[in-house]
């Protein structure tokens, strides 16, 4: 007998001890890891076992959100992606999906950006049609002129950051 296949049946053999030992309706569940080799990972767990119970869990007694794993880094990978492709109005996540949230996040976000722009737009053109009529029609003050180039000058690096 492998010393793999000994471990598994003195394991099984533990566990079933302290799974006698437990509260009625506990679940049992022991992880194995040696670190940086997952491929040799072993997880024991009872039947009907809700993984998502095991993460609440390990919460509790002190598994914090702030830590760096692979899952949360794919996690935020999602949140993110769903954001970017909402604000692009690419294709939703299937229905009730979780994601579906923040890319109706990112489609608002680029709603919003839209009115903004075309705002500004309107804005800066009004604001240039003023410019004209008083180089026309003269004896304004030359510090209202001054100050409306100055605000269409940064309404034009707005828009440019835009990309419109």
């Amino acid at each position: 007998m492998s010393a793999l296949n000994r471990f598994h049946e003195t394991a099984s053999d533990a566990l079933e001890i302290i799974r006698a030992s437990l509260p009625s309706g506990a679940k049992l569940c022991l992880t194995i890891y040696p670190p940086e080799k997952p491929e040799l990972d072993i997880v024991f767990q009872d039947d009907g076992l809700d993984l998502n119970e095991v993460v609440s869990t390990l919460r509790r007694r002190g598994l914090s959100i702030d830590g760096d794993n692979a899952y949360k880094r794919d996690l935020c990978d999602v949140i993110v992606g769903s954001l970017a492709v909402g604000a692009q109005n690419g294709s939703p996540p299937p229905a009730d999906h979780w994601a579906q949230r923040f890319f109706d996040i990112g489609r608002e976000e680029r709603g919003l950006h839209e009115e903004l722009v075309s705002a500004l737009k309107l804005n800066r053109e009004n604001l240039r049609a003023c410019q004209a009529t008083i180089h026309l029609v003269g004896g304004f003050d030359p510090a209202y002129v001054n100050d409306a180039q100055e605000a269409m000058a940064i309404a034009d690096a707005v828009l440019a950051k835009a990309g419109e």
